[in-house]
């Protein structure tokens, strides 16, 4: 099928397009930029120009697509309206993309993180948080699941914490780039909490099959590891960069400080059995390995 995809061209983006074209898809890639639009097309992606903003276009791409996926979102994290902003501005885009599919049976993924449960791993029948710094884009995601009956074969990859390639990705990219610029590897409360995670192409592969395969309305968790502690991510970098490790309040972490201190492990193990997934790349402890000083 021909697959109309926002985000195509970050790190979990680039993952996702390689495996659809491998997988016999022809993929057409949403860029904002020249740069954006050069890394779609190296890819073997057809481009349409714009961003999340422009909802013309991604009225017309999307309904000239067989499905689609929906990765972007905003990268200014910096201070609470710049989320908010970025939460709406993503709203609109997947709003736009299921009101032009609808009553066709074609499927459309969409992104969240996994949820909470308290004391135990999380999983796919765990409902998302609506509250907190990034509540409102679980609003979307479930209203973009109901819309399953509209004739639209919706459903949700939850993505963990930490998407990673190369020793790099997620939140643990955040902290190492915190590291870097800060000179110390820090972590944020008792550094227990444990953040789940998954390889990029790992998660690529699932984006595949739940766009081929899963039931509308379904969720869906890509993690490979249940949950590594936050402590243990921050000491790899540390080790790697040569820095020393340190605990540090909540709000040096932006406005998605609370998230950061979330205990927050999660489960995959239906998305395994239901839809065959096996995760085969190196897990995240090990990938971090790949950090250069």
């Amino acid at each position: 099928m021909q697959v109309f995809i926002t985000g195509g061209t970050g790190l979990i983006g680039s993952a996702v397009v390689a495996e659809l074209i491998t997988g016999g898809h022809s993929v057409v890639a949403l860029a904002r930029s020249d740069s954006s639009a050069a890394a779609a097309e190296s890819s073997g992606a057809a481009v349409v120009r714009g961003g999340l903003a422009d909802l013309d276009v991604i009225r017309s791409a999307s309904a000239a697509a067989d499905g689609a996926i929906h990765l972007a979102f905003g990268n200014d994290f910096s201070t609470q309206e710049a989320l908010q902003k970025n939460i709406a501005e993503e709203s609109a885009a997947i709003d736009t993309i299921v009101d032009t599919l609808a009553g066709s049976n074609r499927p459309f993924v969409v992104v969240s993180g996994t949820p909470s449960a308290e004391g135990r791993p999380s999983v796919e029948a765990d409902p998302l948080p609506t509250t907190g710094p990034v509540g409102g884009r679980s609003v979307t995601v479930e209203r973009t699941l109901t819309a399953a009956s509209r004739g639209i074969r919706t459903a949700s990859v939850r993505l963990p914490r930490t998407v990673h390639k190369d020793g790099d990705g997620g939140f643990a990219g955040l902290l190492t780039n915190m590291a870097r610029q800060g000179g110390v590897a820090a972590y944020p409360g008792t550094g227990e909490q444990r953040w789940p995670a998954v390889h990029a192409l790992d998660a690529a592969v699932l984006f595949r099959l739940v766009l081929e395969n899963a039931e509308p309305g379904t969720a869906w968790h890509a993690v490979q590891d249940e949950g590594d502690t936050v402590r243990s991510i921050v000491e790899v970098i540390a080790r790697r960069l040569g820095l020393p490790v340190q605990q540090a309040p909540v709000e040096t972490f932006g406005p998605i400080g609370p998230v950061f201190a979330a205990d927050q492990p999660a489960s995959s193990a239906h998305t395994r059995r239901a839809l065959g997934w096996v995760p085969t790349h190196a897990r995240l402890l090990e990938d971090l390995e790949l950090l250069q000083p």
